[in-house]
């Protein structure tokens, strides 16, 4: 007998199957594209986008890098500036953006954007392009420099300004210029090893410091320049103080345990936490920082004011760039009012700051038991239900602690000036007035702030009209702008005024704001000249009080809050007819 030498009949099945497959599948493409071919169909190579790996900033980097910031108020800047140097950084403030700044934004960028997209990026632009200018290398320029400034995760086109920085950037030909991103929802956006910019506790209790003081002594800076005797001491003051109190904050060197200890310090158990307890108390214990507010109040003290004077007081809302740039990019409203003998509240950035605490206090609430997704426990594990209960509790109470010490820390510096600055307006009120028109789980923007602010402020009588800036287009802002025909609509008596800013139609916003302030204007001067009536007193008798009174001239003179009346000469009226001793129809409003 002989063996076969042919593979078994299996194996030649399997392989006869497999070209039968192979043959299908072949005639299976060339029939679809045939048919794709007849139908015009081109597929063309699919490219996705990733999003470019940012060059670091690293820690041996800092002593060679400068970091530029801007789009603040002056104020703001400086003080933040010597906070910042006083961490041993280089750093140095982008100048105010002008209206050439927002041309070269529109040139390098996008269409499209909003104007604080193309003022900031513009005015980077520009300014690099200066530095370039005065002979420095380009390629230095990028290597040595990076930009810090806000970023968002939307829903608006701030959630875009990374990709437009860039972009603008590489088109001005500074590719690979540096920018780090303080995100809304996520602290700051770093990458590589020892990050160049150290989020420390002493960077946030500086940053901290510099912007509330910032948000402060600005405050009095408005309240006191529509009332001096003689143009222009307000100014020169705020100058002055400005740079005293950049000083103190660029010299002031954070705690350490070892200043206080010296070699003891090494031996303490846990000292990285006794570190941090000693910085915090320090913080909310130290009178550093007060003693030189003090002389700051002194100094703003000396100026001589006449509070008789009849001003519309006006209440500055809406988006928070374009309230709180004092230039083109809001065409200057603040020194048009001023000009236009308004007296403003301008708006703190320590509002926004205390609006994101109680924002994650609310969505902490409201979250509660679905973190990652997480589903709840049936009822009867009371376990797993006191867990979570527990970890929101937590989680709420630390929100709150951060709540009331930020208060606490932006009030000490109110009462350290003097006073005369507005306190952090209660979130929970603001929600509460708000909610009926504008949900305040909606965010975006300044979410359901600016509904909330137009009815504060007016039903509190603490300002005759609201006027509300914000970007053209600016999409939460049009929602609110939405909801406030309705609260005006609810409150007859409110005069509220929008206006969208751009780098262009200053003459028509100018316009329109002098007609709504006419109105003010004449609502300020009914209500004095009813004061007077109801007080018995001619505006000659209180001036003469007043000479004879020199104190009641200094300009962080307290003068109380009567109800029932909004403007400064009005109260002060009534004020000076009580000194004089007459039974005046109002009564004091309750803090």
């Amino acid at each position: 007998m002989s063996t076969s030498t042919h593979p078994p009949a299996p194996q030649a099945g399997l392989v006869q199957i497999s070209s039968v497959e192979e043959l299908i599948q072949q005639r299976v493409a060339e029939e679809r594209a045939r048919l794709e071919k007849e139908a015009g169909i081109v597929h063309k190579e699919v490219h996705r986008f990733h999003k470019p790996i940012e060059r670091s900033f690293t820690a041996d980097q800092r002593p060679r890098t400068t970091l530029l910031f801007g789009g603040l108020t002056w104020k703001h800047e400086k003080l933040v500036h010597g906070a910042i140097e006083g961490l041993g950084y280089k750093c140095e403030v982008v100048p105010t953006p002008d209206v050439r700044a927002f041309q070269l934004g529109k040139e390098y960028g996008n269409n499209g954007q909003c104007n604080p997209t193309y003022f900031t990026v513009g005015n980077l632009v520009q300014y690099l392009q200066a530095l370039e200018g005065s002979g420095m290398k380009r390629q230095d320029i990028i290597d040595n420099y990076v930009f810090l400034t806000a970023g968002a995760c939307g829903p608006c086109r701030f959630g875009m300004y990374e990709a437009e920085y860039r972009l603008a950037l590489r088109n001005a030909g500074y590719d690979g210029f540096r920018v780090l991103l303080f995100q809304q929802g996520g602290g700051l956006d770093q990458s590589g090893a020892e990050a160049g910019l150290c989020m420390n506790l002493d960077f946030f209790l500086n940053m901290l410091n510099g912007m509330n003081m910032g948000d402060c002594i600005n405050e009095v800076g408005y309240a006191v320049r529509p009332f001096e005797v003689e143009s222009g001491t307000t100014d020169a003051t705020m100058d002055e103080v400005v740079d005293y109190m950049h000083e103190v904050l660029k010299k002031k060197s954070p705690w350490q345990v070892e200043d206080k200890l010296g070699k003891v310090a090494s031996k303490i158990p846990m000292k990285g936490i006794v570190n941090y307890l000693g910085k915090f108390l320090e913080q909310l214990y130290s009178d550093g920082y007060v003693e030189a507010l003090h002389h700051v109040r002194d100094r703003f003290d000396s100026i001589t004011v006449d509070r008789l004077r009849v001003k519309p007081i006006v209440k500055i809302t809406g988006e928070f760039w374009a309230q709180t740039t004092e230039g083109d990019g809001n065409f200057n409203m603040f020194p048009f009012l001023e000009r236009e003998g308004a007296q403003l509240i301008v708006e703190p950035i320590g509002t926004w700051i205390n609006y994101l605490i109680h924002q994650a206090i609310q969505e902490a609430k409201d979250q509660r038991g679905l973190e990652q997704g997480a589903i709840l426990p049936p009822s009867w594990r009371l376990d797993k239900h006191a867990k979570i209960e527990l970890n929101m509790r937590n989680k709420i109470l630390k929100l709150r602690a951060a709540e009331l010490i930020f208060r606490r820390e932006y009030h000490k510096i109110v009462e350290a000036l003097g006073g005369v600055g507005h306190k952090l307006v209660d979130q929970y009120e603001l929600q509460r007035v708000a909610h009926p028109y504008y949900n305040s789980r909606a965010s975006g923007g300044e979410g359901h702030l600016e509904v909330a602010k137009n009815i504060y402020y007016s039903n509190h009588e603490l300002a005759h009209m609201v006027l509300s800036l914000k970007p053209f287009g600016c999409m939460p802002s049009t929602q609110s702008d939405g909801a406030q025909s309705a609260v005006v609509s609810h409150y007859k008596d409110m005069i509220y005024l929008p206006i969208e800013t751009s780098g262009e139609g200053e003459i028509n916003a100018h316009s329109r704001v002098q007609m709504a302030l006419g109105e003010a204007k004449a609502k300020a001067k009914l209500e004095f000249k009813t004061v007077l009536e109801n007080i018995g007193k001619s505006a000659d008798d209180l001036h003469a009080y007043v000479n004879d009174h020199p104190e009641m001239q200094r300009a962080l003179y307290k003068a109380p809050k009567y109800k029932g009346i909004i403007g400064t000469a009005a109260n002060f009226a009534v004020h000076i007819a009580e000194k004089m001793g007459s039974k005046v129809p109002y009564h004091l409003e309750a803090h």
